[in-house]
């Protein structure tokens, strides 16, 4: 299962995050309206942006987003959490710089990834917290189903729940 893969969309293009795209993405991060609804509100602050970054190479499939037309980066997301036994993985950890709400970016990276997993797994499932009421509103714009599960998730010391979307291959 390739989690890093390169993925090339009509407005952005998808590639293995890497260590130089640091000082880029932390240009895009620092706004801290980016995380305004996040639980890990303070995310904006370098500090807490390192450990985000570090995890993002760590993880194996962290994910840096470029407009496709400029070559700027603008985002990132991430693959994480394969559950065989469940046949499914996680899609998440995903901001784009702000100049890039409002739907047609933020569907397209998400259609790319989902189409790109669902080549190995039935299902991709999106943990937004509970509080974050426009990546809910976002997921559900993309097709995500609401689980009746909630999970929890640890930011900043402490447990916030988190509502479980899924997108299942048809």
């Amino acid at each position: 299962m390739d989690l890093q893969p390169t993925l090339t969309g009509d407005l952005v293009v998808l590639r293995p995050t890497v260590p130089e795209d640091w000082d880029a993405m932390y240009a895009v991060a620092s706004d801290p309206l980016i995380w305004e609804q996040h639980p890990a509100n303070d995310r904006w602050q370098e500090d807490e942006f390192r450990k985000y970054f570090a995890d993002a190479l760590a993880s194996g499939g962290g994910l840096t987003i470029l407009d496709k037309a400029t070559g700027a980066i603008i985002g990132a997301s991430r693959y994480y959490g394969y559950a065989p036994e469940r046949d499914e993985i996680e899609i998440g950890w995903t901001f784009l710089a702000r100049s890039y709400w409002g739907g047609a970016y933020n569907r397209e990276v998400k259609r790319l990834m989902v189409d790109h997993i669902h080549l190995y797994v039935g299902c991709a499932i999106f943990l937004v917290g509970e509080g974050n009421l426009r990546s809910q509103g976002a997921m559900a714009k993309i097709g995500g189903v609401r689980r009746t599960e909630m999970l929890s998730r640890e930011y900043n010391s402490g447990v916030h729940p988190q509502v479980v979307f899924e997108i299942r291959r048809s």
